[in-house]
């Protein structure tokens, strides 16, 4: 495997900068760490495919790791509870202004049968009398009702298979 060009990474920075900007975010504003994660980034989309967390471990199957991938499910709650979310490459307005400092955050990522109940327990919620099914970001929360999740969330920009069947 060849290795990862700074030009690459540096590209890669720009944007996402950008557009955590456009949306609201922050990225960490330690460069060289922001620069690390996205090369991290970059080796697990050569790996899988994908830019699964570089935090975490995947499995290498999407399916199985689509609420790890950048940006991850957890991040907004890790944000507002924490400040950062679990790698640190978004980090909120506070920990940006010195109010706030990093510390460690635990894993919010739950382990095979805990995501089997929260599975159960949303069918066992499902509402029949909805004309249309409603659709969940799973990174950012935004819901619509509509045949088919919109092929780019609106709100955070992640594509249509970070959505789940909501009701």
């Amino acid at each position: 495997m060849s290795e990862i060009k700074k030009e690459d990474v540096e590209k890669i920075y720009k944007k996402l900068n950008k557009d955590a900007e456009l949306s609201g975010y922050n990225l960490n504003s330690d460069v060289e760490l922001t620069k690390d994660l996205i090369k991290g980034l970059l080796v697990n989309e050569r790996r899988y495919g994908y830019w699964a967390c570089p935090c975490r471990l995947a499995s290498g199957k999407k399916n199985k790791d689509l609420d790890i991938i950048c940006p991850c499910d957890y991040r907004d709650a890790d944000l507002n509870e924490y400040g950062s979310c679990y790698c640190a490459l978004y980090v909120s307005q506070d920990v940006l202004d010195g109010k706030k400092e990093l510390g460690s955050i635990p894993n919010r990522r739950p382990q095979k049968e805990e995501k089997k109940q929260i599975k159960e327990k949303s069918i066992e919620n499902n509402i029949s009398s909805l004309s249309k099914p409603v659709w969940r970001c799973r990174v950012c929360g935004y819901l619509c009702g509509r045949d088919e999740p919109p092929e780019v969330c609106p709100i955070c920009k992640v594509k249509k298979e970070r959505f789940e069947k909501f009701i």
